[in-house]
């Protein structure tokens, strides 16, 4: 190589693994390094699969430890809950005792939506467990929101003959993207996010379909977790997320989580992952966001 090429860059390796717990098998996507690891924790009704783009993200601005993203019991590749009705504590259990059979001590934790309820959940009944807690989107909804949200929200459609559910699964995920809830379908409901890219949409419907009989378990545990009565037990310092591309519900919920929580402060984020990690990053470092 001469001294006027440019330098090879090889992009971070994301490496497939899985971990034995009591249910089964948990799958994950990881990211070796030193020091605390950092635990990703997704959205309903996807998988790690969608964490990947941040992980990268957090090497690219310059975070070095262990990055681990494991699908959530009931979803992508990981084994079915042992309950018909988890709730959130069952979760953030699991994810310890995945934590257990991997030898680790304590770890930083993001969620998103479903996942910042089990890393609220992780950090207020675990708190030897977790160091710092990043949490993007989160909310407690109000009572009627709520009975609504876990009777109609994540449905359990059978298989049909002429693969009409393949049809529902796809409609289901771009639905999520035009409305909330998505089955609220009029003008006070519609969404003002854009549209997911077909490739994307492809990937959530096929975890979906991956996920048939179990996806909705973790969604319904979402929606009846009482995230503000918890957020008082959560002694871990705290940063709650505010990207410009989020709902406004969940946005607008920051305010009061911030009154709650004992450690907690805010960041307001334009689009993009770059962004997220960068205010990751540095709350993970001691940083004042």
């Amino acid at each position: 190589m001469s001294l006027i090429d440019p330098p090879v860059i090889t992009p971070p390796i994301i490496t497939r693994a899985f971990v034995t717990i009591d249910e089964g098998q948990i799958h994950l996507r990881r990211m070796e390094g030193s020091g605390t690891p950092l635990l990703l924790l997704h959205a309903s009704p996807a998988s790690g699969w969608f964490s990947q783009p941040l992980m990268r993200a957090l090497r690219a601005a310059g975070h070095e430890g262990p990055i681990l993203a494991p699908d959530t019991l009931g979803n992508g590749d990981s084994a079915a809950p042992a309950s018909d009705h988890p709730d959130i504590a069952y979760f953030a259990g699991s994810m310890v005792r995945m934590m257990d059979a991997l030898g680790i001590d304590k770890v930083d934790v993001y969620g998103t939506h479903t996942g910042a309820r089990i890393a609220c959940e992780m950090a207020a009944a675990h708190p030897e467990r977790v160091r710092r807690v990043v949490l993007d989107g989160i909310t407690e909804y109000g009572d009627e929101l709520r009975e609504a949200v876990i009777e109609h929200y994540a449905p359990r459609v059978e298989p049909d003959a002429y693969g009409r559910h393949l049809i529902w699964a796809f409609n289901f995920c771009r639905d999520q993207a035009l409305f909330f809830p998505h089955f609220m379908q009029d003008a006070g409901h519609r969404l003002s996010v854009p549209m997911p890219p077909p490739d994307i949409l492809h990937r959530i419907t096929l975890d979906v379909l991956k996920s048939w009989d179990t996806y909705s378990l973790p969604y319904i545990a979402a929606f009846q977790y009482r995230a503000f009565d918890r957020m008082a037990s959560v002694a871990a310092p705290t940063l709650l997320l505010k990207p410009e591309t989020e709902l406004a519900l969940l946005n607008a919920s920051v305010a009061r989580a911030l009154e709650i929580l004992p450690d907690g402060r805010a960041a307001a984020l334009p689009p993009g992952d770059a962004a997220k990690a960068a205010a990751i990053l540095a709350f993970l470092k001691g940083a004042e966001a």
